[in-house]
């Protein structure tokens, strides 16, 4: 495949967090400011820690794993894995001892640039009921794993978007 890379990157529109560009036939949305994302896997005793909250790009609530914004704090130095452990307790109510970069993942190369870091979160404990901050209004699940098809079927079944990642853990039971 023959990619022609002296083709300019246009800048169609920037908001605060993420641009719209153009580069040659190809439309796509980025981050803005080097923002990036981490994901959470919080697996533990059985159980996958699962939030839901409304997501207007979808005009629904969406069932994912935990996640957020790297630097969203105005923290352009903040660490990734800094940010999961935050991220983790603001939206879950759950504190990581541990946590480790599983590595850096593309949800949708054709349409997004945006990567996001896979944390794995261990050692977890309770400290508070989450549910997010600024008026998130995220509703924490702690499902457990030999359940999980079941509770993502019946979320789905109830209108409820299900997010992509979510899926490797599905397979992953079954295989």
């Amino acid at each position: 495949m023959t990619v022609d890379h002296a083709v300019v990157e246009e800048t169609v529109w920037e908001g605060r967090y993420i641009a719209a560009k153009r580069k040659g036939r190809w439309e796509y949305v980025s981050r803005v400011r080097g923002i990036r994302a981490a994901v959470i896997l919080a697996v533990e005793d059985g159980h996958v820690l699962l939030v839901e909250q409304f997501r207007e790009p979808l005009g629904k609530v969406c069932l994912e794993l935990p996640a957020g914004l790297v630097g969203d704090q105005d923290d352009p130095d903040e660490q990734v894995l800094d940010a999961a452990g935050r991220e983790l307790e603001e939206e879950t109510g759950w504190k990581a001892e541990s946590l480790e970069s599983l590595g850096e993942f593309y949800s949708s190369p054709g349409m997004v640039s945006e990567s996001f870091t896979l944390v794995r979160a261990s050692g977890l404990r309770q400290t508070g009921v989450g549910g997010g901050t600024d008026g998130e209004d995220i509703t924490v699940y702690r499902v457990p794993l030999a359940e999980l098809s079941v509770f993502v079927e019946e979320r789905r079944n109830a209108g409820v978007g299900i997010d992509v990642r979510i899926m490797g853990l599905l397979l992953a039971g079954e295989f």
